[in-house]
Order: structure tokens, then C-alpha cells, then sequence
């Protein structure tokens, strides 16, 4: 059997319980909604807000533009692919590194540890990683390089165009993209080429790795909304505030918990015998895992989803342990099964807390399809898209009006905006759970509001909390 092949049917496995489900995650069903907008004419930024590049928007466009369900199972069928896809190369990088034996169980981890780290949907390192480990296929030494300098030119252009792309998924591909330039530029200096010669080369390949998202913000500048663009892909995320401190430590003390075994398996991978193997491409491997951790801890916050990008070098050296290590024979099955139902209790968990598909469908008939626009004040965006109601806002992430970090970082008075939608008196408006970090004096304001206009139309549970409903009177 292809080892495509077992690791579509392992993905399979893996992701099974999440298939057809909306309501994943947050994050996912923000940018399905956003898609859907986009794809019935509104302009990112202007008509519906957020700070993520406009790429990954479009990379969901034709899953939002099939609405719901049939959207659902596209963006999750993409992702589908991309998860096997980027474990089938993590498992040829791990065969160009001499660990062979161990490539099939590398892939395998990286399969299930994303279950793990709110991985099991459309989460942007889904598709950005498989973006990533192309480029790195195409950097990553090789034994014959000293004799191929065309090769090494053309196969840095083709990388960094790749590194381009995934910057418009997300812009913290930039460590990693970076750590590829350098690495380039050191091994074509090694190889006895002038510093000037090797700074003239690199030029083309930063200026593909820039190519989308300047030609992203030509697009908006040449409409007028160039502005808007810099605003939202870049001055708004330095104006973001943090968590408090001990929420960040504690977010990290978790990601450093469910990253520490694929991390322990790396660097003994790394530092095991060189059997059949390729130090340099070795090191290079370690030294991508280091930025790539690095990258992680620069950007704080520390949610789980923001170390998936660690998962690829560390299973790729991890197949280091799995082939040499005298140990790997015994555990390597025991560990994979362990990591295998532990990844599919988290997801039952995650759907307890989270909804079902039936819970959520409940909310959405309790809103109904019919006239007037719909406001969500905390919630699942993907309301907007399943209820089929316009909006009178553009900031359809509901923690962008009502979240204390996002205070002065979203373009507008987060207060200010609320009193102008409270003005224009929606016809339908959805208050969920309260949460960490909310603005305690906005849900207050908005419930005052509430009680003065609006009648209860329903109070229905989803996962863990309940959504109450609201029809204007």
C-alpha cells in the first residue's frame, strides 16, 4: 500500500468524529463566515473586519461560498488532504535524513498530535504547514548541492514563492521563512560563493516570498482601502493587548505539556547514531525546530493551536528516534495507540463542551431565516452564515466588540460600536456565555438594552453553556 495511502486512512480515523461539524472551533467558524461574506461581495477589512491576511480568506472562499452543511464538509475535505499531504512529506524529509525505518510513524504523529492541539479542522497551520514542509523539501541540504548551483537557485525560487503563500495564510510564518533565507544564504557562502554574489541571489527569492501580500495591498490601495489594509494586517496587532500573565504561563505550561514528548523524541532523533544518515541535513532539521519554537514564544498568548507549527520539524526529527533509538521497537506502537485515543477523547470532550451539530442547528431554527439583520454579541459566528441574516456590523468576531485585549486595537470605540448597533435595533440578537477577559461593563450596557427592547424567544443549550435568543419587539 502507498504510504499516501495509510496515511489518508490514519487521517481518516483521526478526524472522523469531526466531519460535518460547524462548530469546531471559534476560529474556523470566523473565517467560514467571513469566506461566505466575501464570496456575496464584501470587501475584507472594510466590510467585515479582522487582522488575519486575506489569503486564508480566500483560501476558504469556495467552502463559504456552498454555505452550509455542504461548505462544512469542503473546508474540512481540504483540510483533510492538507493534513495527509504534509505528513507524506514529512515522511520523505525524514527518508532524506537516513531515518527511513522511522518516517511512517513520524507521519503518523504528526496525524494525531494535531487532534491535540486544536488541530482536527481548518485551524491556519492545517494548510500553512503543508505550504512549509514543501519549501523545506526544496531548501533542506542535499549531499550533491556543491555541484548544482542551478538547481539551488531555481529550487530557492520555487521555496520561497511557497513561504509567500503561507505568509497571506498567516503572517507568523515569517521566523521560519526567515530561518530558510538564512540558512540559504549560509550554505551558499559555505560553498565558496562571494557574500555579495550570495546577497544579489537572495533578493529574488525575498522578493517572491513579498510578492502575494504586496500584491494583496496594491489591490487595496489601488481601491482606496490601503489604509485599511496596514491598519488591520499590521498596526492593530502591535495595539492588541495580553492576557494577564499568569493565563499566558499557564496557556504555555500546557503547550510545553502536549509538545514535550514529540520534543524529547527530536532531540534524541537528532543526536542518535548516523546510521545511513545526513548530519547536515540533520542540523538544518534542528535548526528549523529551534526558530520554529522561537517564533511561538515571540508571539505570546500561547493558545494550543499555536504550537501546530512546531509539529513538523518535530516529527520529522522525531523519525530520528523512531528508526535508531534502541528503545523505538518496543514503545513506538504502544505510544502512537496511546496518542490515538487519547486525541479521540479530546475531541469527545471538546464536542461536550463545544455543541453538537444537533444543539447548534436548534439555535440556528430558534433564529429563523426570515427578515431583518442579526447581531451576535457573544457566540458562535457561524450563526451569521447558517441563519442567513445580513449583519450590522462588520466586526462579525464577537470578541472584537467585547474583549478587553481588543480594546483600541480593532479600528473603532469597541463601546462606540456597540451603542451604534444598539441604534440601529436589530431584528434578531444572540448573547451567549460570558467568558475570560470579557468587558464586564459592555455585556451590562447590552443587557440593560436587551431588557428594554427585546422579548425572549428562546434559551437553548450549547456544549456546556446556553445561548439565550432575543426577537425585537
Amino acid at each position: 500500500m502507498p504510504r499516501w495511502l495509510v496515511l489518508l486512512a490514519v487521517a481518516l480515523l483521526v478526524r472522523a468524529l469531526t466531519f460535518g461539524n460547524p462548530i469546531l472551533h471559534v476560529d474556523e467558524e470566523f473565517y467560514f463566515a467571513t469566506a461566505q461574506a466575501i464570496a456575496r461581495g464584501a470587501i475584507p477589512y472594510i466590510d467585515v473586519w479582522d487582522r488575519k491576511p486575506v489569503g486564508l480568506f480566500l483560501l476558504y472562499l469556495p467552502a463559504g461560498a456552498l454555505g452550509l452543511p455542504l461548505g462544512i464538509w469542503a473546508y474540512q475535505a481540504m483540510a483533510l488532504a492538507s493534513v495527509t499531504a504534509t505528513a507524506t512529506l514529512i515522511a520523505r524529509l525524514a527518508d532524506r535524513a537516513g531515518w527511513a525505518r522511522g518516517a511512517l510513524p513520524a507521519a503518523i504523529a504528526y496525524l494525531l498530535w494535531l487532534n491535540l492541539l486544536e488541530g482536527e479542522g481548518g485551524q491556519t497551520p492545517v494548510f500553512y504547514n503543508l505550504l512549509m514542509v514543501a519549501a523545506a523539501g526544496l531548501l533542506a541540504p542535499r549531499p550533491d548541492d556543491a555541484t548544482q548551483a542551478t538547481r539551488r537557485l531555481l529550487y530557492g525560487c520555487r521555496a520561497f514563492a511557497l513561504v509567500g503563500l503561507a505568509l497571506q495564510i498567516k503572517y507568523t510564518v515569517l521566523f521560519e521563512g526567515l530561518f530558510f533565507g538564512l540558512a540559504w544564504m549560509w550554505r551558499e557562502a559555505r560553498l565558496g560563493r562571494a557574500w555579495w554574489r550570495v546577497a544579489l541571489s537572495a533578493i529574488p527569492l525575498a522578493a517572491l516570498a513579498a510578492l502575494p501580500t504586496l500584491a494583496v495591498w496594491n489591490w487595496f490601495w489601488a481601491h482606496g482601502y490601503g489604509d485599511a489594509f496596514l491598519y488591520a494586517n499590521f498596526e492593530s496587532i502591535g495595539a492588541r493587548g495580553g492576557d494577564p500573565m499568569a493565563r499566558e504561563l499557564g496557556n504555555l505550561a500546557l503547550m510545553a505539556l502536549v509538545v514535550s514528548p514529540l520534543a524529547a523524541m527530536a532531540i534524541l532523533g537528532v543526536r542518535g547514531p548516523a546510521w545511513n544518515g545526513t548530519p547536515v541535513l540533520r542540523r538544518w532539521l534542528l535548526g528549523w525546530a529551534i526558530v520554529a519554537t522561537l517564533g511561538v514564544l515571540v508571539f505570546r498568548g500561547y493558545f494550543d493551536h499555536y504550537a501546530l507549527p512546531l509539529l513538523v520539524p518535530f516529527c520529522i526529527a522525531a523519525a530520528g528516534f523512531f528508526a535508531d533509538h534502541r528503545r523505538a521497537k518496543q514503545i513506538r506502537g504502544p505510544l502512537l495507540v496511546s496518542v490515538l485515543l487519547a486525541s479521540q477523547v479530546v475531541l469527545l470532550v471538546k464536542r461536550h463542551e463545544r455543541g453538537t451539530p444537533a444543539e447548534f442547528a436548534a439555535v440556528t431554527h430558534a433564529i429563523g431565516n426570515g427578515p431583518g439583520c442579526l447581531y451576535v454579541f457573544s457566540g458562535s459566528p457561524m450563526l451569521y452564515p447558517a441563519a442567513e441574516r445580513c449583519a450590522v456590523t462588520r466586526y462579525r468576531f464577537p470578541r472584537h466588540i467585547g474583549q478587553a485585549r481588543e480594546r483600541g486595537a480593532i479600528g473603532a470605540d469597541q463601546q462606540g460600536e456597540l451603542e451604534r448597533i444598539m441604534a440601529l435595533r436589530p431584528a434578531i440578537v444572540v448573547l451567549g456565555r460570558t467568558y475570560s477577559g470579557e468587558r464586564a461593563d459592555l455585556r451590562a450596557l447590552f443587557e440593560r438594552f436587551v431588557a428594554m427592547h427585546y422579548r425572549p424567544r428562546a434559551d437553548l443549550p450549547l456544549g456546556t453553556g446556553r445561548i439565550a435568543v432575543y426577537a425585537r419587539r
